[in-house]
């Protein structure tokens, strides 16, 4: 049985993840004081017993869940379930530095650091009111992008995550994303609705934040993944160090291609996805795209435990 280790993205914050994690191991709770440390503030406080719209705040979701994630990673490993059993990792948005960092390519205190600039950046690179994201439900991708390249008229619209066969979402300027819904809905999709989000993620507006991301990027050490990293702008697996940190600036602007890195893993083998971290989004999404496949969350010691069963 090949598997997979996956890692969530945003949307997946709960005040309390990771908490009971950090409890039952050491090694959880050392990720979260190191990513404290790096951050120079209590971060686990915010996660654990702070307000849910701070912590929803994108320059504290994202290390946030990268952290929960990587305490979910190390439990595993404390219990002899790492990467000598893993045949890919993947990441959804920013869960893509989950696995990068779980992979070993970049230290846990770089990932901090880089995702909370990161946060700051796609949160700074367009006015509140600016942008607008939108799911569009039962359209397939290909409808999706012909769907965002009528609505655009001049502005920004583009497919900016390809979650599953019935999910894609559309990014870019509030009223052309607005149009977007109502164009979806008159092609035949089943739902289409606007998304409570910050800032217009993974579309053109997000190039001032690409260009603050390729500056953090070069300024800190990328190594060889231990096992392939799936990327999201590629769908497909990376092994070179050097091609890291120009798909992680190309994802800011670029496409999650979610769908088609499932596919990608199932191809090459995959038949088991553990989502590491906080919800289950992915597994939902997983099972969508690859209805043959196992799925498992970890994100409990629970999780751990039954896991390891």
């Amino acid at each position: 049985m090949s598997r997979a280790f996956v890692f969530p993205g945003q949307g997946a914050q709960v005040i309390g993840m990771g908490r009971a994690l950090a409890e039952a191991y050491p090694a959880a709770k050392a990720v979260f004081d190191e990513v404290d440390a790096a951050l120079g503030e209590k971060l686990s406080a915010l996660i654990w017993e702070g307000d849910i719209a701070e912590l929803t705040l994108t320059q504290n979701a994202q290390p946030a869940l990268m952290a929960t994630s990587l305490a979910a990673f190390r439990a595993l490993e404390a219990e002899g379930m790492g990467l000598d059993q893993v045949a890919f990792v993947a990441g959804h948005s920013l869960g893509e530095y989950s696995a990068l960092c779980a992979a070993g390519s970049l230290s846990l205190a770089d990932t901090a650091r880089l995702l909370r600039i990161r946060g700051q950046a796609m949160q700074e690179a367009v006015p509140v009111g600016v942008g607008a994201m939108a799911a569009l439900l039962g359209l397939d991708f290909e409808t999706a992008i012909a769907v965002a390249q009528e609505a655009a008229q001049g502005e920004v619209c583009q497919a900016a995550n390809d979650n599953d066969p019935a999910q894609v979402v559309v990014s870019g300027h509030k009223a052309a994303v607005e149009r977007a819904v109502e164009i979806a809905k008159a092609k035949g999709a089943k739902r289409a609705l606007m998304l409570p989000v910050s800032a217009p993620f993974h579309c053109a507006l997000m190039q001032p934040a690409a260009h603050v991301m390729a500056e953090a990027l070069a300024a800190v050490p990328i190594s060889n993944p231990a096992v392939p990293v799936v990327a999201n702008v590629r769908a497909e697996a990376v092994t070179e160090a050097n091609r890291i940190a120009d798909l992680l600036v190309a994802q800011v602007t670029g496409s999650v291609r979610w769908r088609e890195s499932v596919l990608w893993m199932e191809k090459a083998g995959v038949t088991e996805f553990w989502e590491i971290g906080a919800g289950k989004a992915l597994s939902g999404m997983i099972r969508r795209i690859a209805p043959g496949a196992a799925t498992r969350a970890i994100g409990t010691p629970e999780d751990v435990a039954a896991a390891k069963a």
